[in-house]
């Protein structure tokens, strides 16, 4: 999808609105007020340049109970597959995406691996006792102003952007982060809107760290943005 002024967004929203439901058809079940939403795979071939469009899905580790507290989503880089490999953690996960090869590990802030480079620490991530977690990761490029549908997610939810500016709206306000490397958290259970800012494509990952007995996210028709990320895109237009 091409880069639009601001002054057409609500036109353009509604636009990119349909298009990801479009793209989301083979996931609704049909007849249901809250359809229950599962990503589309990634596509292997990550030597072709990514395009904007609909998130998909990386990788999915069942991970298990995780303390209450001190919990990040830790990323690496590194040189090749095999290196990656060596220093995953018994719950890590290694994939390709954006040009480079990436280690994800969830956890406590122990010992850096030792052949990677070490890239961020997202969180603190909020987490229940006792829950058994899955990790599903996510990646996404969108274009400044699109969207992806209103869903809510059984477990809570960080962000990593490559580059791009980031806004995420619930009913308990709007979150915003600029720049290459810029994180949120968002906790478990409100609806959500997902917005690209700025003037570049916002390449990025997305860590769902659900409930393992629950379906990880679902889609939802009965909130309505504000408009708080509308208004920050606005802001940012040229």
């Amino acid at each position: 999808m091409p880069t639009l002024p601001y002054t057409s967004f609500r036109t353009t929203r509604r636009i990119a609105f349909a298009a990801a439901l479009a793209a989301l058809g083979p996931w609704l079940a049909a007849g249901s007020a809250h359809a229950q939403a599962t990503s589309r795979t990634c596509a292997a071939d990550v030597t072709t340049p990514d395009t904007p469009g609909p998130a998909c899905l990386l990788r999915r580790e069942p991970i298990g109970p995780l303390a209450q507290g001190d919990v990040y989503w830790r990323l690496y880089t590194y040189p090749t597959l095999e290196a990656a490999q060596r220093d995953r953690p018994a719950h890590g996960t290694v994939t390709a995406a954006f040009g480079k090869i990436w280690l994800f590990t969830v956890g406590t802030r122990g010992p850096l691996p030792p052949g990677g480079r070490h890239v961020a620490d997202v969180g603190p991530i909020p987490v229940d006792a006792g829950s058994a977690y899955a990790a599903e990761y996510l990646k996404s490029t969108f274009s400044p102003g699109m969207t992806a549908p209103l869903h809510v997610h059984s477990g809570p939810e960080a962000f990593y952007a490559i580059s791009g500016d980031t806004c995420l709206e619930t009913p308990d306000g709007a979150q915003v982060a600029r720049g290459p490397g810029n994180s949120l958290v968002v906790r478990r259970g409100p609806p959500m809107l997902l917005m690209a800012l700025g003037a570049d494509l916002r390449r990025g990952f997305a860590l769902i760290l659900h409930d393992n007995a629950l379906p990880p996210t679902t889609l939802v028709h009965d909130w309505t943005p504000p408009g708080l990320c509308e208004r920050a895109l606005q802001d940012t237009a040229p």
